[in-house]
């Protein structure tokens, strides 16, 4: 018998999806006006402890339009994590700015802290700590920093909703916050983003520019050049859905983190496991996997197998610094290097059941064997 495959992510849709959705069709506001967007702004804001959340049409477009609204420009450094999805530094590019990259810790693939101050220049003008995996960042180093320099903090949590630093959920830690929900995240809209802040007038100027830059008081004219970065109503209805069953959404991935744990635990010193520091709130978007011993399969050879066992894996990130656009040749950044070529994300999704997870630890056992 074959078996069915398993990826490596999946949507969760058992709440009152298809009822909202069928409202925005009943009453036709499917485009970017309607209840439910304001409603999942709401919910997301009151959830990540903030006051306001703008609603936008991806995780990328939310990373572009925060920095838009902070002031980014031509001749100004960001510092970005080496070790992150492509997305982070593109968007400083997008703003005609150059992202700084910098080397990551082991233990969390996190951002260094300690390894700041080095890239920190007369031009730096932000950071952007990127939650990776959902593990946050270790912030109360990094806007100490900030605050010293005067720099804004930009947390990218595209991977990390419901994560928490010190009991603080992430979204509130910095001068303002991103989220990604894309059909792979811990919820979802199908494609859609957040950016969250607790300054009053960074969100009004959020919502300027996600709206072509009309001005809000008077229609059809636009004091700005803006972007078309507004949520569906549609998207805000799935949004809403999965907002009121977060709290399952987020027991689910610690069910199957939980369950990896005790399974894996037996392939001693083969692997290194996923660690949560004590401090923090990890929410396991992706259960990440390193390949501990020189004398294994390469990683990709480690995917490939698991692949032909029907077990959709992923690569962790490769570093910024060996991607074409930004591209260092001579640079080093060992821990980057380290964890991208050894790490891999097992399937991490709320469907999975128990027998699943004895199939994917049974096929890394028999890989690694």
């Amino acid at each position: 018998m074959t078996l069915a495959p398993i990826a490596v992510a999946a949507p969760v849709l058992d709440g009152r999806e298809t009822e909202y959705v069928m409202e925005c069709m009943a009453s036709s506001w499917i485009s970017s006006s309607g209840r439910f967007i304001g409603e999942f702004e709401a919910a997301f804001a009151a959830f990540c402890g903030v006051k306001h959340a703008v609603a936008v049409n991806n995780g990328t477009t939310a990373l572009h339009l925060a920095l838009v609204a902070l002031g980014l420009g031509p001749g100004d450094e960001v510092l970005v994590p080496d070790l992150t999805y492509i997305a982070s530094a593109n968007a400083v590019r997008y703003c005609g700015a150059t992202p700084v990259f910098v080397d990551n810790e082991r233990r969390t693939f996190n951002l260094d802290p300690e390894a700041l101050g080095a890239k920190i220049t007369p031009r730096t003008r932000g950071i952007i700590p990127v939650h990776l995996y959902g593990h946050p960042v270790d912030m109360d180093p990094v806007l100490e920093i900030a605050q010293r320099h005067n720099l804004f903090v930009l947390e990218d949590a595209a991977e990390a909703v419901g994560a928490t630093y010190k009991g603080r959920r992430v979204g509130g830690l910095g001068d303002c916050a991103t989220f990604s929900f894309f059909g792979n995240k811990i919820i979802t809209t199908g494609e859609g983003g957040m950016v969250t802040t607790n300054d009053d007038a960074l969100a009004k100027t959020l919502r300027l520019y996600r709206s072509q830059g009309m001005d809000p008081d008077r229609r059809y004219w636009f004091p700005v050049i803006g972007y078309n970065y507004r949520m569906t109503n549609i998207a805000a209805a799935i949004g809403l859905a999965q907002m009121e069953r977060i709290e399952t959404h987020l027991a689910a991935r610690q069910r199957v983190a939980a369950g990896y744990n005790a399974r894996l635990a037996a392939l001693g010193e083969k692997l290194i496991l996923p660690i949560s520091e004590n401090w923090a709130g990890h929410v396991y978007w992706m259960y990440t996997v390193l390949l501990n011993r020189p004398d294994l399969k390469g990683r990709d050879e480690v995917i490939t197998a698991m692949e032909q066992e029907g077990i959709e894996t992923r690569p962790v990130f490769y570093p910024m610094h060996v991607m074409p656009p930004y591209a260092e040749p001579g640079s080093s950044y060992p821990n980057a290097d380290w964890c991208s070529e050894r790490g891999i994300n097992l399937p991490t999704h709320a469907g999975l059941s128990d027998d699943d997870l004895d199939r994917i630890v049974a096929a890394l056992a028999r890989t690694l064997a």
